[in-house]
């Protein structure tokens, strides 16, 4: 008979199990929970709440996200951004719609065909040089409008700042939404790093929102120092239809939702998601400054937000990876992608800048 393993007592207490000295430049999604978010949804707990969303905390959310985005603004809590996005753009649709977006979206490249499987939605996508959309690039999908072969156009989806860190001016996304909207398009924004840019911008975020002209918006939090949880804001209300039906369809009602909206009120209702933004921001740039002094690294995109574009010996990065968690961006030329959350200290930047620098130099030996 074979030896049976001994049986271990099970815990009693929680235990850490990582070391919260290591740290990266993979993504924002890296950093923990900002602790004035922590602090937020311990003051929520305690006795009970409707469930559902029918709580106070969800109730008062409301005029957090309209303080910010408007009177007709109404904000839908949802679990993650890739649900968010489904949401929003199923909203926004007809079964035979299509969604005009940028061949980088994150909508396209990053969702694991979410809103092709989950939304039914057809993505009409376009290249684009820097991630942005504009008008003339809208219409090269923007066609066939009552053609039962194709499917129709209905959405407009822009992302803000875009995946390869750049940012849409107000008047850029006022462009683009009127020209949506004489074709009888809506416009959606994902704003997975929405405070990041209005940080780069210096703009409150309804000036490249709601007076913008765009109609929906997700609003991204767990990139921002949440927990989890982003929100579908609906900024048009005469664009949507059936969001409560269509996010409970979708998987995305949480029933303890008070634990969901407390995040984002701790994060909105005062600077938080700005102070925190901007800090990130600052760092992307400490990071692109120091990154630029090592002989053999190329930065090749503009750092508008939190996120610094490189190119480097492929070899260099591999090495420099088992010392850092980053990402490669774009496998055949060697581009990487350096993310700055919340978190990001100068220590990190600089300690970070050393190892690339000496890796460079073994490189080069």
């Amino acid at each position: 008979m074979a030896d049976t393993p001994p049986v271990t007592a099970p815990r009693t207490d929680a235990v850490r199990h990582h070391d919260p000295r290591v740290r990266g430049f993979a993504s924002d999604n890296y950093a923990g929970v900002h602790p004035e978010v922590l602090a937020a949804i311990a003051l929520a707990n305690g006795g009970h709440q409707v469930a559902y969303g029918e709580d106070d905390y969800t109730a008062h959310l409301q005029d957090v996200f309209r303080a910010h985005f408007g009177p007709r603004a109404e904000a839908f809590p949802v679990f993650n951004g890739t649900g968010a996005n489904v949401v929003a753009l199923q909203a926004l649709t007809e079964r035979w719609g299509a969604v005009v977006c940028a061949a980088s979206a994150h909508i396209h490249v990053d969702e694991g065909g979410a809103p092709e499987r989950m939304g039914g939605l057809k993505l009409l996508t376009v290249p684009t040089p820097d991630g942005k959309l504009t008008p003339d690039l809208i219409d090269r999908e923007a066609w066939g409008f009552d053609d039962e072969h194709r499917a129709q156009p209905q959405v407009v989806s822009i992302t803000q700042s875009t995946e390869l860190g750049t940012c849409y001016t107000p008047e850029e996304i006022r462009a683009i939404c009127d020209h949506a909207h004489e074709r009888g398009l809506a416009v959606h924004l994902d704003g997975s790093r929405i405070a990041n840019a209005a940080a780069t911008l210096g703009v409150p975020l309804r000036a490249f929102t709601t007076d913008a002209g765009v109609d929906m918006l997700s609003f991204g939090g767990t990139k921002n120092g949440l927990l989890l949880g982003e929100c579908v804001v609906v900024l048009n209300p005469e664009r949507v239809r059936a969001m409560k039906h269509l996010r409970k369809l979708s998987m995305q009602l949480a029933s303890k939702m008070r634990f969901v909206s407390v995040q984002f009120e701790a994060l909105l209702a005062g600077d938080l998601w700005l102070r925190s933004a901007g800090h990130a921001n600052a760092m992307a740039r400490r990071l692109e400054s120091a990154v630029r002094a090592v002989e053999g690294v190329t930065v090749v995109r503009p750092v508008q937000a939190n996120a610094v574009f490189a190119r480097l010996p492929r070899e260099v990065s591999e090495r420099l990876q088992k010392r850092y968690r980053f990402y490669f961006w774009d496998e055949s030329t060697g581009e990487v992608r350096w993310m700055c959350s919340f978190d990001t200290t100068e220590e990190d930047v600089d300690s970070f800048a050393a190892a690339l620098a000496e890796e460079m130099a073994v490189h080069s030996a």
